[in-house]
């Protein structure tokens, strides 16, 4: 996604712990997602979710009242000299009850506030396989993604975020971090942000976690975009010095589609897409032996498919050219992110707002119709109280066999 600020990065806390504590068991929500082929159909199959271990209460061993590390400074110094004596000293605590962080789930269908019983909580989940130690491992190159989504509660400013990243189906787990995936664990993305534990370890070396990310929904109910995003080096990655910026391993800006920049009246409350009820939002991957090709968006909505605005310009390595998504192009295009694709990516989910940037890189100016400061969390909190998003019907399968609808001919005309 979008580069957090430092302020948003921060409500996230710190990273994963590695000694598992034993104050607060772990009770993972249950989520059915289904998996579809064209001659069976889908099928429903039981995974969880897990919250970010940032979300989890971390503490010193001898004294809970002092951190293991900040967000961007790595681990504390005295209570990690090195990995072992850092996983010694630093302990995770399981979370039993997800709702006090925002996070609630009723069969097929999750929904995430921004606020949990403590105030902010901006959540950040992940789906984990039905044995609820692995994550779930998507691959995609070649299959479509579908989902349904309510923006409705999501002004100018929030972002209600599903994406792929490409992180370790065990989430790290080892020696030094016997939690791993069931702990959230693990996480990186193309941003490359430096957090105290890197894939589950102490970050001794202060490394920023890398790794492919294809954001397939970032939104909010005026504005939405799906942003591929490359990196040279597969897998999670620790990157130092240059390979963390803009030049290095991982394509910051993606190659991005925003459908307000063809169609204004597209997607909004009462526009084609109409964002103030649920619809469904299906992303392809069409592929060549093996290799993706482009990535296509449909919708879903009173049981008609809308095709995507401007959608006879293929999103594929001529427009991401075209468009001057050149860090996309150097580090891979289409090849290399269908070949994190293939290999598997896991799920998340995340609501979040914007304290330094106001989210206008989605939003405003050619992006969207907000203003300069919509987006500042002060204006949210007064003209949205309760920011939520829900996500649910999660599928993915062939391409064709996770939705149904009749084409909409009338928009088809416009």
């Amino acid at each position: 996604m979008a580069p957090y600020t430092l302020a948003v990065a921060a409500l996230l806390g710190l990273a994963a712990a590695q000694s598992l504590g034993t104050a607060s068991k772990e009770v993972h929500p249950k989520l059915t997602t289904w998996k579809c082929t064209k001659a069976r159909g889908c099928k429903s199959q039981s995974t969880a979710l897990v919250l970010d271990s940032a979300t989890h209460s971390i503490h010193q061993k001898n004294d809970t009242t002092k951190k293991c590390g900040n967000w961007g400074s790595g681990p504390d110094a005295a209570a990690c000299p090195d990995e072992a004596t850092c996983a010694k000293n630093c302990v995770i605590e399981g979370i039993s009850n997800y709702a006090d962080y925002g996070v609630t789930t009723k069969g097929g269908a999750v929904t995430m506030k921004m606020f949990g019983k403590k105030g902010v909580a901006s959540p950040r989940i992940y789906l984990l396989a039905a044995d609820k130690q692995k994550y779930e491992m998507i691959k995609l190159t070649g299959q479509e993604f579908t989902f349904d989504v309510d923006v409705s509660k999501l002004p100018c400013g929030m972002n209600g975020a599903l994406y792929m990243s490409e992180m370790e189906a065990a989430g790290g787990k080892s020696a030094l971090n016997p939690g791993g995936a069931a702990y959230g664990t693990g996480y990186c993305d193309a941003q490359c942000f430096v957090t105290p534990w890197l894939n589950g370890v102490g970050n001794i070396g202060k490394k920023g976690a890398c790794c492919n990310e294809l954001d397939i929904w970032e939104a909010n109910k005026v504005a939405t975009q799906v942003a591929p995003h490359v990196c040279s080096k597969d897998g999670i990655y620790g990157c130092t010095g240059e390979e963390c910026t803009k030049t290095g391993v991982c394509d910051k800006n993606g190659c991005g589609k925003n459908p307000y920049t063809t169609d204004k009246s597209y997607y909004k409350p009462g526009g084609k897409v109409d964002t103030s009820k649920p619809f469904t939002v299906v992303t392809q991957f069409p592929a060549s032996n093996g290799t993706l090709q482009s990535v296509i968006r449909k919708y879903v909505q009173n049981g008609k498919v809308i095709e995507d605005a401007a959608s006879t310009i293929p999103m594929d390595d001529a427009y991401c050219t075209k468009n001057g998504a050149t860090d996309y192009m150097r580090l891979g295009g289409m090849k290399g992110m269908g070949g994190a694709m293939s290999r598997g990516m896991v799920l998340a989910m995340s609501i979040w707002w914007d304290e330094g940037g106001f989210m206008n890189w989605l939003d405003s100016g050619n992006a969207g119709p907000c203003n300069a400061t919509e987006g500042d969390p002060k204006v949210i909190r007064q003209v949205e109280k309760a920011p939520s998003v829900v996500f649910s019907q999660i599928k993915w399968g062939e391409i064709g066999s996770t939705f149904s609808g009749k084409k909409n001919n009338r928009w088809d005309r416009e």
